[in-house]
């Protein structure tokens, strides 16, 4: 098929790495293993920070040119078959794929949609209302989580459902000689749950600071200087800070790690999860939000009460004296990433998905 791709939140283009930037990345290269012809439809952002009717009407407006113009296009070359949209959510409904699917008749497919009862009255109800037109105009749904399919199931029934697991492209993450006490974390340095997962990860490895370890830290953002300050007490030998960097270095430091550190406060799952057990990392991480689709309890990583930094530094420092668990871990972290959650996996699962709510004779036409 020829898809139109489209992410409002933010297009596989952007400049700025993400793990929704990365995710959009990996959806294209699981549809173009399938064999499916992919094309960014269009780079138009939806997203605003706050409900206030002029910014969102801009949006709409600017949505509306961007609208004529595709349907423009179409009327002078082949359409696309099916428009697929991934990750919209009451900041970034999706105002291009639903109006142009029914307007030239062509199947509408989403990826981690999430609707949230809370944000009804909170300012969000006219977008809320459009996402849960999108969900219902689409011909399946595909939920990452089970959180979001719990969420959109309860607020939009009459939606078609399937769940479609977090995955990576594996190819970059090899095993090597790893060393079991370096610690290793990957995530941006700004304000939110990426902070307050910096935190905690301080007061924990506070905890354990008699023992024998250092932290390398890959990552940058705005928040550099107030991080820095968290982790400062440990003095520089301890920590090291390596900034941002590309796949394949991040996949050389992971490599040379033993032990995969990240609390995931909040975290709607983490690619940066499957990243480590590519790499062979166990990890350690809490039992929160969307941590448990990407992370198995006690087979991939060990998981602790959310927002209990004593378990939480309890799990690392048995990781860290217990060779034989942490090896078993290691071994099965390594096979769950390449052989349940690879890019090879998730395009036989999407393809398989879309045969079944599109149907052979669509695939055939």
């Amino acid at each position: 098929m020829k898809i139109a791709f489209y992410a409002p939140l933010k297009p596989p283009g952007h400049p700025v790495p993400s793990g929704d930037r990365l995710m959009a990345r990996q959806i294209i290269a699981a549809l173009e293993m399938a064999g499916h012809r992919v094309e960014v439809a269009s780079e138009l952002r939806s997203f605003t920070p706050t409900p206030e009717a002029a910014p969102r009407a801009e949006i709409a407006r600017q949505a509306e040119s961007e609208m004529v113009r595709l349907l423009g296009r179409w009327q002078r070359e082949p359409a696309p078959d099916l428009w697929f949209t991934y990750h919209p959510y009451y900041k970034t409904p999706d105002l291009l794929g639903p109006p142009i699917a029914r307007r030239i008749g062509i199947p509408y497919v989403t990826a981690e949609a999430s609707y949230s009862r809370r944000h009804d009255a909170n300012g969000w109800d006219e977008n809320q209302r459009l996402i849960a037109d999108a969900v219902r105009l689409a011909a399946v749904n595909l939920c990452f989580t089970e959180r979001d399919r719990i969420g959109l199931l309860d607020a939009i029934p009459d939606g078609r459902y399937e769940r479609f697991l977090p995955f990576i492209d594996t190819t970059p993450f090899t095993r090597s000689a790893s060393d079991p006490r370096r610690l290793i974390a990957v995530a941006m340095l700004r304000k939110g749950d990426k902070f307050d997962s910096y935190t905690m990860l301080a007061s924990a490895l506070d905890l354990i600071r008699d023992q024998d370890w250092t932290l390398t830290i890959i990552g940058d953002g705005p928040m550099r200087a107030e991080v820095r300050s968290l982790f400062s007490a440990f003095g520089e030998s301890r920590i090291i800070w390596r900034g941002e960097r590309s796949t394949s270095e991040i996949a050389a430091e992971l490599a040379a790690a033993g032990l995969y550190v990240w609390p995931g406060c909040n975290e709607a799952y983490g690619l940066a999860y499957l990243e480590a057990q590519a790499a062979g990392l166990p990890i350690v991480a809490q039992a929160t939000a969307g941590v448990p689709e990407v992370v198995m309890a006690g087979r991939t990583g060990l998981l602790t009460p959310e927002g209990d930094i004593q378990a939480y530094a309890d799990a690392v420092g048995e990781l860290l004296n217990d060779r034989n668990r942490r090896q078993a871990i290691a071994d099965a972290a390594y096979d769950f990433a390449h052989q349940e959650r690879s890019l090879t996996a998730a395009s036989k699962r999407l393809e398989t998905i879309l045969r079944k709510y599109l149907g052979d004779t669509y695939y055939e036409r």
